[in-house]
């Protein structure tokens, strides 16, 4: 039975192309095989220091991608709200790289051009290699100025009274100062975007014969009572 454009166990159109696009970022990642063994704990939750303002938790990132909801992992403020502090990763009772795979998600959500709704936040890491390529360094004020003109002009007039006393204090400069050697640096950014890292898939934990009569030297037709 279809349910609206959707038939159940059989993914739309739409959904596997994103679903092909993070598995291919994800297949880059060490241990990428390892996302299969979540037990669903909630031990990643449980540890992320921001997860209070997450819509969607780690732990149930990692369910709604192995139940082929993709658009809704790309359309949460989740991934773009990690603090990239990789505890979840260093608390997983089954070693995912959890962090990672988020990064794997950023990248794929840019590539697809698929954001979450009033949550503009990704718009910051364009602006961010946009000003790293112009200059060779990030301009905290250059950036804070195109997120907001971009989103909410009127909003920036609010940042006014914490400005100045940030460049009273020497804590802002007015004029983006660019870093010597530039043009290596964006070299070496532009020779990124073709790089790709080698995926070495891990050994499995259980081969044939490990468990079983096999396991204690017993073939099947021999087992002693």
């Amino acid at each position: 039975m279809k349910n609206g454009n959707r038939i159940p166990g059989k993914l739309a159109d739409p959904e596997k192309r994103l679903r092909d696009t993070i598995l291919r970022e994800s297949a880059l990642l060490p241990g990428a095989e390892r996302l299969a063994r979540c037990l669903q704990c909630g031990r990643c939750t449980g540890s992320c220091p921001v997860s209070y303002a997450m819509d969607v938790s780690p732990r149930q990132l990692i369910g709604l991608f192995r139940a082929g909801q993709i658009e809704d992992i790309l359309k949460s403020r989740t991934i773009w709200i990690c603090a990239s502090c990789y505890m979840c990763t260093t608390r997983c009772p089954q070693n995912i790289k959890i962090t990672d795979f988020v990064y794997a998600l950023k990248r794929a959500a840019l590539d697809a051009g698929v954001y979450p709704d009033r949550f503009p936040v990704f718009r910051l890491s364009r602006s961010f290699v946009w000003l790293v390529n112009l200059f060779g360094r990030n301009q905290e004020m250059l950036l804070v100025g195109l997120y907001y003109l971009r989103h909410n002009p009127l909003a920036l007039l609010r940042q006014l009274p914490l400005g100045w006393k940030l460049y009273r204090r020497g804590r802002l400069s007015l004029w983006p100062n660019r870093t010597k050697g530039v043009a290596h640096i964006r070299h070496f950014l532009k020779a990124s975007e073709k790089f790709e890292l080698p995926h070495v898939v891990e050994p499995p934990e259980y081969v044939e014969g490990m468990v079983g009569y096999g396991a204690v030297g017993h073939p099947p037709g021999e087992a002693k009572v």
